[in-house]
């Protein structure tokens, strides 16, 4: 059979109630936890004799997430004799990209496979975080089935830069330029007739560099120099931001979105004055974080208000939004991004991700939570953590104080 298609595939419903029953009993065997379930009865705190374990009030997948791994699962039911690809990682989680693994899903961007190698009898399953616009449009021209686990939050902040390119306006995006998410939104920001510009600002050092540009001009080449990679092609600075719009990968530090707005806007009003018709035609902006990003931030605000001795934040080192959270934890108390419980080695000895090395470390804690004393030890986790990685942290903590699971269900 030809593996180049010009017909274009009807797309089979995966998601009938007969595949999705047998999909959320298989789901619920590898993610499900009693113990977080029991913990959320009670609150999010459960105290055994002197050791208390705080659980953030929102923490784990999300609806975005779940949705997504549903469709993978149901994808390997609906089409379980043909090829399954998926581009890349489903979410930023080993644990769930190696289930899928095991379940004859492949990486179409690993080592071993590539588009070139897909025909019209494959099937594809684009991520939560979406795909550029040309890796589709390769896709679509093999005549591939795709299933599309793209979130709604992320389809928003494409509609709203698509906005930004009809009208002539550079959006601005607040992001990481080589997260997967981020080059699907630059992708989109280009417009229909591929003529539109973008951005990519990681941070407010960058933000400020911006900001100084647009308020007295500069080094072209420099700027061009200091944002290689992050903009599109044929960005001039000089031109480019005189009309602006400011969205951002879903999964930022939402605070920091708002100040980045607040400073480009600022920059813009001091270039051309303050008054309303300036304002608005020269600068846009949208709240595009999405919602159970901010529902898991302002969870880990409220936790903090509370005493605890150490912070533990489990999830894939490569996900931002976990990542955010070790961020607003570091500023209150000793945190540590794990990716699982194997990491903790004993209470005084964690293995985990440190954010400014970029590595995988060994550090050293308080042995007085190995004693007899009083302790509370705070968890969290990212969108993209399911319950029982979550439940296995606890357990180890736990266990650890000299508290068994048997014990943890009894109580």
């Amino acid at each position: 059979m030809s593996s180049q298609s010009t017909k274009p595939r009807k797309r089979i419903n995966v998601r009938t109630p007969e595949v999705m029953d047998r999909v959320k009993a298989e789901v619920e065997i590898h993610y499900r936890s009693h113990i977080v379930e029991k913990f959320r009865e009670r609150g999010g705190v459960l105290t055994i004799g002197n050791t208390t374990v705080r659980l953030a009030k929102q923490f784990g997948f999300c609806y975005g997430v779940e949705r997504a791994i549903d469709l993978a699962y149901a994808s390997r039911k609906v089409f379980e004799n043909q090829r399954i690809f998926l581009i890349g990682e489903i979410i930023h989680n080993p644990e769930v990209n190696r289930q899928l693994a095991e379940m004859g899903i492949r990486n179409l961007v690993g080592p071993d496979s590539s588009v070139e190698d897909l025909t019209e009898e494959d099937v594809v399953i684009v991520p939560a975080f979406g795909a550029e616009t040309s890796m589709m449009e390769q896709i679509k021209a093999k005549g591939c089935q795709i299933v599309d686990t793209t979130c709604g939050d992320v389809m928003s902040v494409w509609k709203r830069v698509r906005k930004y390119a009809k009208q002539e306006v550079t959006s601005i995006i607040h992001g990481k330029a080589s997260h997967e998410e981020t080059r699907a939104t630059s992708s989109r920001a280009m417009g229909a007739n591929g003529k539109g510009h973008y951005l990519v600002i990681l941070t407010l050092d960058d933000t400020d560099y911006v900001c100084s540009y647009i308020r007295q001009g500069g080094n072209r080449e420099a700027f061009l120099e200091r944002f290689s990679g992050c903009h599109s092609e044929g960005f001039d600075p000089d031109k480019h931001l005189e009309r602006v719009g400011v969205a951002n990968q879903t999964t930022m530090l939402k605070s920091e979105t708002e100040e980045l707005q607040r400073r480009i806007a600022q920059a813009i009003k001091d270039r051309d004055g303050s008054s309303r018709d300036n304002t608005e035609s020269k600068f846009q902006f949208f709240d595009t974080i999405c919602g159970a990003t901010q529902e898991r931030q302002d969870a880990l605000f409220d936790m903090l208000k509370s005493e605890m001795d150490m912070l533990l934040v489990v999830g894939g080192y490569n996900s931002s939004n976990t990542t955010h959270l070790v961020e607003i934890g570091s500023q209150e108390l000793p945190t540590f991004f794990i990716k699982d419980a194997n990491c903790l080695q004993s209470l005084n000895e964690i293995i985990h991700f440190d954010l400014h090395q970029g590595k995988e470390v060994a550090s050293t804690y308080s042995e007085r939570l190995l004693g007899e004393g009083p302790a509370t030890i705070g968890v969290t986790a990212g969108a993209s953590c399911p319950n029982n990685l979550i439940e296995a942290t606890i357990i180890r903590v736990l266990e650890m104080r000299g508290i068994s699971k048997e014990e943890i269900l009894e109580d």
